[in-house]
């Protein structure tokens, strides 16, 4: 699959802005787990999409977080 740029919309204030802005290879569908102090935060695809420097990223918006199990 193909990378795609999203954009991350909510979630905790201390993850950083240039983290906000990447490219993945997961479909739209999957929920993205990006990695957050001492566990993970987690963002869904509800269908929306911008346009982030010039180009359309996805919009994945805030749905939870988990802590990583010792």
């Amino acid at each position: 699959m193909p990378a795609r740029k999203v954009t991350l919309i909510g979630g905790p204030a201390g993850l950083p802005a240039n983290d906000r802005t990447r490219e993945v290879t997961t479909g739209l569908e999957e929920k993205l787990k990006i990695p957050h102090g001492a566990g993970y935060e987690h963002f869904s695809h509800d269908g929306e999409f911008s346009v982030v420097d010039g180009a359309e990223a996805a919009v994945f918006r805030w749905c939870g977080s988990t802590r990583v199990a010792e």
